[in-house]
């Protein structure tokens, strides 16, 4: 069997799969249909300082290749987090986990990810400056190099965890929001988040999701999250974990290829519970067939 592990940010994964945030929980869920243990790791529901209600409903439009998806970051808030959910996780995942977190301010990214940073459990800090669903948070920071290197600086002030900067496909040049992240001390980049997209109820004339818009995801954005990572890799010198439309154990190699160190499955796990543990089934089989003796030599093999 070819060697599955990969090295993100100082830290050792059994192999690179991670369910995407917001696609699996705080975990504790999913540990009650497989073992999650096998999983690189995986990345929680977006953390904000405060408890969140989310939007209105409705809130998901399936669509050719994908869903659309404005939940608005409902979450409990930092402090039940870390009261409540981690040590229901602690019982089912004995690895690190990558705590995801988003703010309305500089302030509260600091805020949150300070209080997060104390936790044993929580390996990496991945700061998402790239929510399309949220109105004056979230994907405001991540459209200027300025305000994401702004928010990369004042989160690396107040931890000593990795921290991973998620970016979004909805800007004009995310490779130069990438380096600034990374100029600012980001420790690695994960992307992409969803695009922006819309549904249109013909009958009603009213757009599907109350909120209008909101994020599209799915298979059918794989080729444009290939290219984002393979741009961003090639001009950063930091650890880039590759995301977007992810399915199978084909797309976390051909992600790696591209130049990531490890991968998120996102919308996959919302049609597939059991799809993160499938590809981790199936990898080892891909990496017979394609003749790859070790996943971490082959990232950035086409670049």
């Amino acid at each position: 069997m070819g060697e599955m592990k990969v090295n993100l940010c100082g830290i050792t994964l059994d192999n690179p799969v991670i369910p995407a945030s917001g696609t699996f929980g705080y975990g504790y869920e999913f540990a009650e249909l497989y073992d999650i243990n096998i999983l690189g790791t995986f990345s929680f529901k977006g953390t904000t300082k405060e408890g969140r209600f989310g939007n209105p409903t409705p809130r998901i439009a399936e669509c050719t290749g994908g869903m659309i998806n404005a939940v608005g970051l409902q979450n409990p808030g930092v402090d039940k987090v870390i009261e409540e959910e981690l040590p229901k996780l602690k019982k089912c995942f004995n690895k690190k986990v990558m705590a995801n977190v988003s703010g309305f301010s500089v302030e509260d990214y600091a805020y949150t990810c300070e209080k997060l940073d104390k936790c044993e459990q929580v390996g990496w800090l991945e700061v998402n400056v790239s929510c399309p669903n949220v109105h004056g948070g979230g994907m405001s920071f991540g459209t200027s190099a300025e305000s994401a290197a702004r928010v990369t600086e004042e989160v690396k002030k107040v931890t000593r965890k990795p921290v991973i900067v998620k970016l979004s496909p909805n800007v004009t040049d995310i490779v130069t929001i990438a380096k600034a992240c990374e100029d600012a001390g980001a420790d690695g980049i994960s992307l992409i988040n969803t695009l922006v997209g819309m549904r249109i109820d013909i009958r009603t004339r009213k757009a599907v999701i109350a909120n209008k818009t909101g994020g599209f995801s799915g298979p059918a954005i794989f080729p444009v999250a290939l290219g984002a990572v393979y741009r961003v890799s090639k001009s950063v010198k930091i650890p880039v974990v590759g995301m977007g439309g992810v399915s199978s154990a084909e797309d976390v190699i051909e992600m790696m290829l591209a130049g990531a160190t490890a991968v998120e499955v996102g919308t996959a796990n919302l049609i597939n519970p059991y799809a993160c543990r499938d590809i981790i089934r199936d990898l080892p089989v891909a990496m017979d067939k394609y003749g790859i003796g070790s996943l971490k030599e082959i990232t950035g093999g086409a670049v």
